[in-house]
């Protein structure tokens, strides 16, 4: 035991202040990001409104999401990172507090829209922060420090979030979260350095200088669409997954929200340590593609596994090393190839990557299973996730 936790804590090591700082502004941001969770049930139980009319509202957040990373790409390459995630926090915050008075559907709409929009500013702002606060031997790390604070903020959120809305009421999860995204952003303000954002004539040259636009670099397009389609895939785990888990092997909630929680227990503890062991062992694609082909191997568990519980912790464990093994080494790609001038705009196009996949893998995956049956749908992501594999391969060639 003390030799397994002294190489827990070695992984952690030789990471910059700077890194740990925004790890725990993340952890109690997202601590706090419970309302996504509990917003389709507070839409129908609390206003009201049919699911149908809930399913559109929420798809006003996926839009805001996707137009605010954008927005925060462009904001990155021109302004200091501090002063965007400071005010991006504050404003999701501030955003956040209308809910407890929108009632009528429009304005709700309009809310979940310029919510998703201030707070997602917040993302490529955040990457750049990273890739700024660390270099090239630890930049994998860095990057599962902080999404191991992302994963234990939302292993907090949905308990603390189940709690507040039976006990308190569902008012106070709008006025938790916007508490915390406040608490974040003084946090930041507190303890990050304000370096003033100078604009060098070598990153106007590079900003004027169209070849250098992510928009024309042809092989990170093609990694942004492998990354989405990975995201399809991957985000079954909490689109389709539980509805095959209740409808199809007669799961209660308490076991399908164990399962789901075994997922992020097991990126905690195993994610940094691994990744500290294989950090500088091969090249990026190896590990991705790793990663990718670990998920036609959970969906075959699912397709084959005749509704048996061993097949579902399986498949857990399975889709868990996935994630493990492809994020953080698609992320370390995403900081490293653009050069300083275009951060922004390469990490938007990053988080634009995942904000499509949030927004089609709940119409593609339960829109077969709907039609066609779970089996189908099993199928249909098995061969969609070999061939993102076969394009990582392709693309692995090519850097």
């Amino acid at each position: 035991m003390k030799a397994l936790v002294g190489i827990y804590l070695n992984s952690f090591r030789h990471l910059q202040r700077n890194i740990w700082i925004l790890a725990i502004a993340n952890f109690i941001n997202r601590s706090g990001a419970m309302v996504l969770l509990f917003t389709s049930l507070y839409l129908t139980k609390i206003l009201h409104f049919s699911i149908a009319e809930a399913g559109i509202i929420m798809s006003f957040y996926g839009m805001g999401s996707v137009l605010g990373s954008y927005a925060g790409g462009w904001l990155t390459d021109r302004m200091d990172t501090f002063r965007i995630m400071f005010c991006s926090l504050i404003a999701s915050g501030s955003v956040l507090l209308l809910m407890l008075v929108a009632e009528r559907k429009e304005l709700i709409m309009a809310v979940m829209f310029t919510y998703a929009f201030v707070s997602d500013i917040f993302r490529p702002a955040n990457s750049a922060a990273m890739a700024t606060y660390s270099n090239a031997d630890n930049r994998t790390r860095s990057v599962s420090l902080i999404r191991l604070a992302v994963n234990l903020g939302f292993s907090v959120g949905p308990a603390v979030g189940g709690f507040v809305a039976l006990w308190l009421g569902y008012h106070w999860l709008f006025i938790i979260d916007a508490a915390t995204s406040i608490a974040a952003a003084f946090m930041l303000y507190i303890y990050l350095p304000k370096n003033k954002f100078i604009k060098t004539g070598e990153h106007h040259a590079v900003l004027a200088n169209s070849e250098t636009s992510a928009y024309r670099d042809k092989l990170y397009l093609f990694f942004i669409l492998l990354v989405a389609l990975f995201g399809i895939c991957f985000f079954q785990l909490f689109a389709s997954i539980p509805q095959y888990f209740s409808k199809v092997c007669k799961y209660n909630e308490q076991t399908i929200g164990l399962l789901l929680a075994l997922n992020g227990l097991l990126v905690v503890i195993i994610e940094m340590p691994l990744i500290a062991y294989i950090e500088n062992k091969q090249h990026v694609f190896s590990f991705i593609i790793a990663g990718v082909l670990c998920l036609p191997i959970a969906f075959s568990l699912l397709l084959f596994g005749r509704e048996m519980m061993v097949f579902a912790i399986i498949y857990t464990l399975i889709i868990t090393l996935s994630e493990i093994l492809a994020m953080p080494f698609m992320m370390n790609y995403a900081l490293s190839r653009p050069k300083k001038a275009r951060q922004g705009q390469y990490s938007a196009l990053y988080s634009i990557s995942y904000g499509i996949a949030n927004i089609a893998a709940p119409s593609i995956g339960l829109g077969i299973a709907a039609a066609y049956g779970f089996n189908a749908m099993f199928v249909f992501l098995i061969t969609l996730s070999a061939l993102t594999a076969i394009g990582f391969g392709w693309l692995r060639k090519h850097n």
